[in-house]
């Protein structure tokens, strides 16, 4: 693959032998999206490899952790509920809230959302929309804390940057942790946030080595290994 003008001029700082402690990595991740110059704001990604085998259904490692400087992003959050528990997501802030009649305006093709919650109650309804909403990650999971009573606090924590981490058939998380915009200190804050939570998701099968490779980026930026041993205080 042919590479851009911009890109090229940062590599030369990257070195791909090199394991960055996490400070080092988001700094440099950090400037070098700077010396790009897009015309657009990147995001800091992280890529996480862990040592699970995920063709074993004990061995996933899937859960909800609220950044404490957010993403940067605006969440659209979508909620089924009735009658006050409606009332309190609106004013909670999300951005549309129904029952049954939100279910046929999701299956007649309406998608401007991001997060969708849901009361107890409503899954039911919200159980029809499986083939709409599983392939996009967003049915409702008690789990996740997005089947629950108290909407009005899902709701806010979503808007809040509360993000979704779930390991992929290779065993990796790939998550977007903040803009680059941030300051070292808010991205470094979120990705021990992540991390934190990540550990703490282990499997109780999982033997060995459970964080194998972590791997900084922006969006279209170089990658960069991480030194496992920087993470030692996040573990």
């Amino acid at each position: 693959m042919k590479q851009g003008k911009k890109i090229r001029k940062v590599l030369p700082s990257v070195d791909r032998n090199k394991m960055y402690s996490l400070e080092e990595g988001v700094k440099l991740v950090k400037k070098n999206a700077a010396d790009m110059s897009r015309k657009f704001v990147e995001t800091l990604e992280i890529a996480i490899n862990l040592g699970i085998d995920t063709k074993q259904s004990d061995q996933a490692v899937r859960g909800m952790v609220q950044l404490p400087h957010g993403t940067g992003k605006t969440v659209r959050v979508a909620v089924f509920a009735k009658g006050d528990k409606a009332d309190a997501a609106l004013a909670a802030g999300a951005d549309v809230v129904g029952a049954d009649d939100l279910a046929e305006k999701i299956l007649a093709g309406f998608s401007a959302f991001d997060r969708v919650i849901a009361t107890p109650d409503m899954m039911a309804v919200v159980g029809k929309l499986g083939k709409v909403l599983g392939p996009r990650g967003l049915m409702p999971n008690p789990k996740l804390g997005t089947v629950t009573p108290n909407v009005a606090d899902a709701v806010k924590s979503a808007k809040a940057g509360s993000i979704e981490f779930r390991a992929e058939k290779g065993g990796i998380i790939h998550a977007g942790i903040g803009k680059i915009s941030f300051t070292e200190e808010q991205l470094l804050g979120n990705a021990r946030a992540l991390i934190s939570a990540i550990t703490k998701a282990r499997p109780a099968g999982v033997k060995g080595t459970y964080i194998n490779r972590v791997a900084l980026s922006s969006t279209m930026g170089p990658g960069l290994k991480v030194d496992l041993s920087s993470l030692s205080e996040q573990a």
